[in-house]
């Protein structure tokens, strides 16, 4: 057994722990999108490949501290992943309510983005971003994805491989694995439906 694996131990036993395919699913695209393997993830969190693949498959469950850990490591909000824990089982992996929304982001930061999808097992996935005046992704981004958006209200600089478009509420856009970035020129906040395949949230 690894060092800190669950365990009979009364401290260990204490810990709240957490258990789903839901939650495994989300890992393990976290863990793709990211770029490591079973064995790579293993070895930064201290486990064994075969108790992580069990998490991943929702056959075993997950300490509440190595979930924090997870969730350092791929620079998310623990939070990010009780977000829809709370949701009936008829409606697991099928529905997202609007007070249910996982959220990254803040509004200090430029850019708030919800997760409309309910997780992230399938080859899609659907984001709300929202654009605070001003704010900018100033140095292009990279990621080998294909991606799409609507912009439902707002106006949106975007640069895709270094060609600048100005859209406004009602445009869309696609791109398939190109540097891009963008810059709110308006005074208000800019809302945009993002589609990004493969997940990478």
């Amino acid at each position: 057994m690894e060092i800190g694996e669950k365990s009979a131990t009364t401290s260990e036993s204490a810990q709240t722990e957490h258990r789903g395919p839901g939650l495994g699913r989300d890992i393990r695209a976290l863990r793709k999108s990211r770029g490591f393997t079973l064995a790579e993830l293993a070895e930064k969190l201290g486990r064994s490949i075969g108790y992580l693949s069990q998490i991943e498959r929702g056959l075993s469950e997950v300490s509440i501290n190595d979930l924090r850990r997870i969730a350092d490591l791929f620079n998310v909000p623990i939070s990010w992943f009780f977000a829809q824990a709370s949701a009936p089982d008829a409606e697991s992996g099928y529905i997202v309510r609007a007070g249910a929304r996982r959220r990254l982001g803040s509004v200090e930061s430029g850019l708030v983005e919800e997760m409309l999808s309910p997780d992230l097992g399938g080859d899609f996935e659907i984001i709300r971003s929202m654009f605070e005046p001003g704010a900018e992704l100033s140095e292009p981004h990279h990621r080998p994805t294909e991606e799409a958006g609507y912009v439902v209200s707002g106006a949106l600089d975007i640069w895709i491989s270094g060609a600048l478009f100005h859209l406004r509420a009602g445009d869309s856009f696609r791109f398939n694995n190109e540097p891009f970035r963008w810059h709110n020129p308006g005074s208000e906040r800019c809302v945009v439906i993002w589609v990004i395949a493969p997940p990478v949230y």
